[in-house]
């Protein structure tokens, strides 16, 4: 797990799975290389951390993903705090559990910017949490989908 890693050098598609974790609720998006961009997926309950692998492992191999971004919230100037701590380690479990690379991202703002866009698209966002949970996802894998395309 790296939260910056070395670009995927391949002209083979890449198929990314973001996940941005909540208490409650777990947003997913996907998207690959080649189209170059994400899309929000489904927004997932969270019962217990065994129940939310499960159900990302079995996204992951319907999807064919190959490799997994999972949002770190860092504090807003970027240090890491309990919040991200916490973040690693479900994300390290998760990397071993799907045996796939995992990246982190910096999520701070993506759930405020995900409830910017819902708006601009005329969507309530108190009507529609899971809405903003998987469009944070988005964020946070196209942010990670930018960055390898260089």
């Amino acid at each position: 797990m790296t939260g910056v890693g070395a670009p995927l050098q391949s002209d083979l598609a890449v198929r990314f799975l973001g996940i941005d974790i909540g208490e409650k609720r777990v947003g997913v998006a996907e998207g690959d290389s080649q189209v170059g961009f994400a899309v929000p997926h489904s927004t997932l309950r969270r019962t217990s951390d065994r129940q939310l692998i499960a159900e990302i492992k079995a996204l992951a191999i319907e999807s064919g993903t190959d490799v997994l971004v999972v949002g770190e919230p860092r504090r807003l100037d970027g240090s890491v705090g309990p919040a991200a701590e916490r973040a690693r380690a479900f994300a390290r479990k998760l990397g071993k559990a799907c045996a796939l690379p995992v990246r982190t991202v910096n999520e701070a703002l993506t759930s405020v910017e995900a409830e910017r866009r819902l708006r601009a698209a005329g969507v309530d966002p108190r009507k529609h949490p899971e809405r903003i949970d998987a469009t944070a996802a988005q964020i946070l894998l196209q942010e990670e989908m930018d960055r390898e395309a260089g």
